[in-house]
């Protein structure tokens, strides 16, 4: 039966990563009962759902994303009747919960491989993996180093992530068959959706051909290249419109988010089809600089695909991935983004960051479709750009020898209370990542109440969003400068070096920052006006 709830067309939805939101046990590490405590300040921000980064059982090779267990908790993060509790929280207050889901690999401790290397080669279970007599081409794993790894008995598996990861055979019947049990297990506790990880991935090329590009973290695929044998494989339709079936057996609108780094936005849009996922994430306006023809660019080519297939066009520019925009916006307009930024790197205009990231967030908001949020970000924080190496724990800083500092420094544990150990992280000072001593400035109880607070901005910005349905509107640019009307709402944003005049008539509604004494609107700010 198909249900036709499409509350995901317009939601905002705000991600946590549950390691750094809240620590309810003073543990160092945040903890589902630490979201639960914290989920009506979300409520009150004015967010539509949240997506919970993983919480599954793991060894934490690589933050969560290397599963031992997709149907329990992990105990650093709680228990079942944990995750019970949140979500019930969370639906008691009007909020979606989304959780994720990564069908590329398992962990090395999963009860899979583990038997798999205990049954040896020629085994169905492991054919429940990618094993070879040898390497069977030059494939290399985006963290760094060859894609793979041998094995006690000489055989040799398949990781396109961490050594820990091994990835999943998807041409084994067996694997579909558990992911679909996986899903109707959560869907069962009532969860609203999944994000799905690396959703370009799992089919790989038959033959597995060699392929002597370096992959890269979060790279994306170049739409002039060749197509990759490992990435955006034809099979993975027929998976996710399998997984579709399931999910509209239930009421609710249940939904199914792409992480997928695919170009052109043509070829994205496939995994948005009417009988696939609902959402894909728009990884290239996260990418695109800040300057207005490429913005416009990307925003045309992101609205015209998605419209083609029916589908709704999300927006980010955060996430647990990322050098946060607070900080990615402080370098010069076009500087490439990043792989992370340690004390010996480059540092960014922090004011600069925050002022453009204030106006870039507002103009983000302003566009139809649904956007998301990373933690944090309604506070304004920036990159953790001075972290001791020592305490890095990404995969990529080690596996990439020390090059690439890795997505720690976007990782670090929230601040809620300027004055409270950990910043009110949690009742104890521990911080499974330390956190910036500038970080008291940020914290929630400093910006609440506290006219132009970027925590203020976000909830007036949520609240004016909802009420003139920008979710659901429509973009009609305007000549002249950087601006559009969404409804009955002008969304503009001042690129240039001198500040421009509002239209006749026009009512402010909100501004990223104040006007000029003339009422004009400086440098990098965007404002919503009634027009």
């Amino acid at each position: 039966m198909l249900h036709t709830d499409a509350w995901w067309r317009d939601a905002v939805i705000y991600q946590v990563y549950p390691r750094s939101f809240a620590d309810s046990d003073g543990d160092g590490m945040g903890d589902l009962p630490g979201i639960t405590g914290r989920l009506h300040h979300l409520k009150e921000l004015g967010i539509d759902a949240v997506w919970l980064s993983p919480f599954y059982p793991s060894p934490q090779h690589d933050a969560g994303y290397d599963v031992a267990d997709y149907r329990g908790v992990d105990p650093r993060f709680g228990e079942l009747g944990d995750a019970d509790k949140l979500i019930a929280e969370a639906h008691g207050l009007g909020l979606k919960v989304i959780v994720d889901l990564v069908p590329n690999h398992t962990s090395n401790e999963h009860e899979w491989f583990r038997a798999a290397l205990a049954a040896g080669p020629g085994s169905p279970e492991r054919e429940r993996y990618i094993f070879r007599d040898a390497p069977a081409n030059s494939w290399t794993s985006v963290f760094g180093g060859s894609a793979w790894e041998q094995t006690p008995d000489g055989q040799w598996y398949l990781h396109l992530f961490d050594v820990s990861q091994p990835d999943l055979n998807w041409d084994n019947p067996e694997v579909r068959a558990e992911f679909l049990d996986i899903l109707r297990f959560w869907l069962d506790r009532g969860v609203d959706g999944f994000r799905v990880d690396v959703a370009h991935g799992m089919v790989k090329e038959a033959g597995l051909k060699d392929w002597t590009t370096t992959s890269t973290i979060l790279g994306g695929l170049d739409p002039a290249g060749p197509p990759p044998p490992m990435w955006d494989q034809e099979g993975v339709h027929e998976i996710y419109q399998s997984w579709r079936r399931v999910l509209d057996e239930y009421e609710g609108g249940r939904i199914l988010v792409a992480e997928a780094w695919v170009a052109p936005a043509d070829r994205l849009a496939r995994y948005v089809r009417p009988d696939e996922m609902h959402q894909a994430f728009n990884f290239p306006y996260l990418d695109a600089p800040w300057k207005p023809a490429e913005l416009r660019a990307v925003i045309d080519e992101s609205l015209r695909a998605n419209d083609a297939v029916g589908a709704t066009t999300t927006w980010v520019l955060s996430n647990h991935d990322v050098v946060r925009h607070a900080s990615r916006l402080g370098f010069p307009a076009g500087t490439p983004r990043m792989p992370g930024i340690g004390a010996g790197d480059p540092q960014p205009d922090a004011a600069l960051g925050l002022r453009r990231a204030r106006a870039a967030t507002l103009l983000m908001l302003g566009l139809p479709g649904s956007a998301y949020l990373y933690q944090g970000e309604e506070l304004g924080l920036p990159e953790h750009t001075t972290m001791p190496d020592e305490f890095r724990e990404d995969p990529a800083w080690e596996r990439s020898g020390h090059a690439e500092r890795g997505r720690d420094g976007c990782r670090v544990p929230l601040p809620w209370e300027a004055d409270a150990p950990s910043y009110g992280f949690g009742p104890a000072d521990a911080s499974w990542l330390p956190q910036p001593a500038t970080w008291a400035e940020y914290a929630l109880d400093r910006q609440q109440g506290i006219p132009g607070s970027t925590w203020e901005l976000y909830h007036s910005a949520l609240g004016l969003r909802r009420e003139h349905h920008l979710g659901s509107g429509s973009v009609t640019w305007q000549d002249g400068e950087f601006a559009f009307r969404n409804g009955d709402v002008l969304v503009l944003t001042n690129f240039g070096a001198e500040p421009v005049e509002l239209p006749a008539g026009a009512r402010l509604l909100l501004s990223s920052e104040p006007l000029d004494d003339d009422g004009r609107v400086p440098t990098d700010v965007t404002v919503w006006a009634l027009v």
